[in-house]
């Protein structure tokens, strides 16, 4: 069974949380963390808002996140 948007995106945010936390240590990493922390604010924004084609953008931007 397929997972729902709602049930995807919080995944793929904690996700991207656990890469911010790598590249923050990392020297040069803050540029990327702060480009990371862009879009999963964007994306907390569109699921409080509940706009699901912005979540569904969203979910497409940090699955491009990777170390």
């Amino acid at each position: 069974m397929s997972e729902s948007l709602a049930e995807a995106l919080p995944k793929e945010q904690a996700r991207v949380r656990e890469i911010v936390a790598i590249y923050d240590t990392v020297p040069g990493g803050a540029l990327a963390a702060f480009i990371m922390r862009s879009s999963l604010a964007e994306a907390e924004k569109a699921a409080a808002a509940g706009d699901v084609v912005s979540m569904a953008r969203a979910y497409e931007d940090l699955k491009g996140y990777e170390l």
